[in-house]
């Protein structure tokens, strides 16, 4: 199927009558199908595997210049046809992408991430055991309640509202994506920098220096980088419009989406609940009932180690449900790059079982990494908010600079496991090896240059940023204008604010992931064979041309 030109296509092309920059030839459709031999167009049969532990590197050139270099298995081959020349009949998924001797990869890492599950659910029902149990004195008027020691039904309500705010705005972000797509990098970018400012000068106005602070960092960095940015847009939006016309097309994206949204929608309120919860059950006070309620008794210790557990499980099983998304969706978008003329069946339903059984541990052992280094960050937030409360710059501006450097951690390996996974989601190695194989693909056949240039990731982190201001925003808004009696002093309103923001943002970073997800496989598929995108894609193929001539370089490496 070539290229269906959407917004995109009216945004690049120059107005009738000449003028506004250079001509480029129309694209040459012409591409005559020729009749594959042993599976192969004019190719010798794939090399055999490589040996198991050997690192996946074959070094095996291929007769008409597109190399492997052992980046795992070989594209697949194209469509089969008749002999009469017309297609036959669409393979299935597993045919296609076929996986050699097929094994549960990282077995340890999904095991533990189910023990992790089990651990959350046990934690989650001892404490709603004990919330139920004393909820006459923590529900009431907004300020009638008795509980004067630690978070009550009040928040609950709050994190409802926070909950509706994200799944909303993630929705409508979504929509405009589809709908305005040449204005979509241009609404996100000013959006997200007005109200980050917005954000952090209220927080200022209401004395709330640490919050308001760290906001305005944020919002400074993303007005340089959004002004930095600006001669990379109309590239990103042509791979954002290919993105979502193919979306439109193929597969069930959309569906994926919004069922993922709202799987994140409801564990982030089973979470909510379960936070509100461990502080009525744990919170040490001579007043609290729930400490003779259940199994235990209260503590500092158990407050402090239990929130820590279920939010590092939480950052887990969110990491795992986006990147289960992201697996499923690059089945999608890696059959339409090598098999647009004669698409596959049952695409998202075989990539789905694909994530579900033999690459499940590999993607709980990705999503552990980078949730461990999310649960660092928030330490390190927590840790900064604690220096400031207590007046310490120097130790404020110490944790922030230690905040940087693991968000630059983070950034690096969430880089990685979107290529590494969509490696996965069609040859269905173990991690590692995917990872392994992946980058040095990447930096072997130049494809870093496209994936620099692009800058639908980043702007789709700031959409998920702006979701994540909105909510937290709403979050202290109703911590001062409530004033629950728990919260007379202010010591809880940064970890709500906090967790507000985390909710809004993992919940928008579920529903967009499906955009991210395509331009990233389309990506890497170009690395693995770029012959298929000229000889497959030839639209797409010179609109990239026409708005960054570098493509050139990188697909031809």
């Amino acid at each position: 199927m070539a290229y269906q030109g959407g917004e995109a296509a009216n945004y690049y092309s120059p107005p009738h009558g000449g003028g506004g920059g250079p001509q480029y030839p129309p694209p040459n459709n012409s591409y005559e199908m020729q009749q594959p031999q042993n599976g192969y167009y004019n190719r010798p049969p794939p090399p055999p595997p490589p040996p198991a532990g050997g690192g996946g590197y074959s070094n095996v050139p291929m007769n008409d210049g597109g190399y492997h270099n052992g980046y795992g298995a070989p594209p697949p081959p194209p469509p089969p046809t008749g002999p009469d020349g017309k297609m036959g009949p669409p393979p299935s998924y597993d045919e296609v992408f076929a996986v050699q001797k097929p094994k549960w990869n990282d077995l340890w890492a999904g095991v533990l991430f189910l023990a992790t599950c089990a651990g959350f659910v046990a934690v989650s029902a001892i404490s709603i055991q004990g919330y139920a149990a004393t909820r006459n004195i923590n529900s009431g008027g907004l300020n009638g309640q008795r509980n004067r020691f630690g978070l009550t039904t009040h928040t609950i309500w709050l994190f409802g509202w926070v909950l509706i705010t994200a799944i909303v705005l993630s929705y409508g972000y979504m929509w405009v994506a589809r709908k305005f797509t040449k204005q979509f990098i241009w609404i996100t970018g000013i959006l997200n920098v007005v109200l980050g400012f917005a954000t952090a000068l209220y927080m200022l106005s209401r004395k709330y220096y640490s919050g308001g602070i760290v906001f305005l960092i944020f919002a400074i960095f993303q007005l340089i980088c959004f002004i930095s940015w600006r001669s990379r847009i109309p590239f990103s939006v042509l791979m954002l419009q290919t993105a979502i016309d193919v979306a439109k097309n193929f597969g069930h994206v959309y569906l994926v989406s919004a069922i993922g949204g709202l799987l994140a929608t409801l564990f982030a309120a089973w979470f909510s609940v379960t936070l509100v919860s461990v502080y009525v059950k744990y919170q040490p006070d001579p007043n609290n009932p729930a400490c003779r309620q259940g199994a235990g008794g209260c503590s500092s210790g158990k407050v402090i180690g239990l929130i820590a557990f279920i939010t590092f499980a939480a950052y887990w099983i969110s990491e795992w449900l986006k990147n289960t998304i992201h697996t499923t969706i690059a089945g999608v978008y890696g059959s339409w790059y090598f098999n647009s003329r004669n698409f596959p069946t049952g695409v998202t339903r075989g990539a789905l079982k694909r994530c579900l059984t033999y690459s499940f541990g590999s993607i709980s052992l990705g999503s552990l990494v980078v949730a461990i280094i999310n649960f660092l960050r928030q330490l390190a937030s927590v840790a900064r908010a604690q220096a400031s409360s207590d007046g310490d710059i120097l130790g404020m501006i110490l944790w922030c600079i230690v905040g940087c450097l693991i968000g630059l951690l983070d950034w690096a390996v969430q880089f990685l496991n979107r290529y590494a996974f969509a490696h996965i989601a069609l040859y269905g190695k173990a991690y590692v090896p995917a990872a392994k194989d992946t980058w040095k693909m990447i930096k072997d056949r130049g494809i870093d240059a496209l994936v620099n240039e692009c800058l639908i990731g980043p702007v789709l982190g700031m959409g998920a940023m702006f979701v994540g201001y909105a909510t937290a925003l709403m979050a202290y808004c109703y911590m001062v204008f409530t004033n629950p009696s728990y919260n007379s002093g202010g010591g809880f309103t940064p970890v709500v604010v906090a967790f507000a923001f985390l909710i809004g943002l993992q919940i928008c970073n579920v529903f967009t992931t499906p955009l991210s997800s395509g331009i990233d496989t389309i990506f890497v598929a170009s690395a693995w064979d770029p012959e298929v995108m000229i000889r497959d894609h030839p639209d797409l193929y010179h609109r990239m041309v026409a708005v960054y001539p570098e493509v050139q370089q990188a697909i031809h490496a």
